[in-house]
């Protein structure tokens, strides 16, 4: 029998602890422990890892990465209400969780992290899913502090994350996650899983950061892709205008047609883009 079975049950935990789920924190709690072990198991061999979880709400997920050997696991959650029931599993596991109740969008984490390798694990709040991928994406210095993320969205974001030039989901998000990272999705989670169901099917998707990421400057790659996608249909020599600068001097450094669309354009065509703007605003401010 697991140590786990030691614990009160999750929906026993949520009741004693008045845990229903608010909309307004896009809390949706997972409480089948043979899925949530299944998503620590997809999170490669945890044995020894230090698991940054955001969000963990009554502790389903954090139980399995527990159960399935993680040394530690780094709890944010800004529900005061989930600090108890969290509390039981860290009495019950002394030393191996650590609780942090905060905004993990404001929370800079790396200053509790004790050198042991770090993964990122979790079911996302929606409603800040991409903004915190965004900000694991663009942390610096890189490589980042992390060696994987392991995480829950919503099946369109998924497929935006992943999505290659052509597809009609392809747009910054794709070309963010594409430059530092190796995405892909491990697979899909029924609305019925949770609690409340949401309206959506749910994808786990692993990123796997690239050590040596093409060459760019993060914010001229922003301001490119902004500008590109902000107006899609058209074609680059008219969308690269807001930028300011000559589209035709920027596409003709690139290698990039003038007549291309955004969403035809590879990784590897917005960071050049993004580096022909780059030095055209340094050439510009040493004028």
């Amino acid at each position: 029998m697991s140590a786990l079975d030691d614990l009160p049950p999750l929906r026993d935990a949520i009741r004693r602890h008045g845990l229903s789920a608010r909309k307004s924190l896009g809390q949706n709690f997972l409480l089948d422990l043979n899925l949530t072990g299944r998503i620590a198991r997809a999170a490669g061999p945890l044995e020894g890892v230090t698991v940054v979880e955001v969000g963990p709400g009554p502790g389903g997920l954090t139980r399995a990465l527990i159960a399935e050997g993680a040394g530690r696991v780094i709890a944010i959650e800004r529900d005061a209400r989930a600090t108890a029931a969290l509390e039981e599993i860290s009495a019950h596991y002394p030393g191996r969780l650590t609780i942090i109740a905060d905004d993990a969008l404001a929370f800079d984490v790396r200053p509790l992290l004790d050198g042991a390798v770090t993964r990122v694990v979790a079911n996302l709040p929606y409603n800040i899913a991409t903004a915190l991928l965004v900000s694991w994406l663009t942390t610096e210095p890189w490589p980042p502090w992390y060696d994987r993320l392991v995480l829950m969205f919503q099946r369109e974001v998924a497929e935006r994350i992943v999505a290659a030039p052509g597809a009609k989901t392809y747009g910054r998000l794709s070309v963010l996650a594409g430059w530092r990272s190796e995405a892909k999705i491990l697979f899909d989670i029924a609305p019925s899983a949770f609690v409340p169901p949401p309206k959506v099917t749910s994808s786990l998707v692993a990123l796997i950061p690239r050590a040596t990421p093409l060459a760019c400057d993060r914010r001229a790659l922003e301001r490119v892709t902004q500008a590109a996608f902000g107006q899609r249909r058209k074609m680059l020599r008219a969308s690269l205008r807001s930028l300011g600068c000559d589209p035709m001097a920027l596409l003709a450094a690139a290698g990039i047609e003038p007549t291309a669309r955004a969403e035809e354009i590879p990784v590897e065509g917005f960071v050049a883009l993004a580096r022909a703007f780059a030095e055209h605003r340094l050439s510009h401010a040493t004028d």
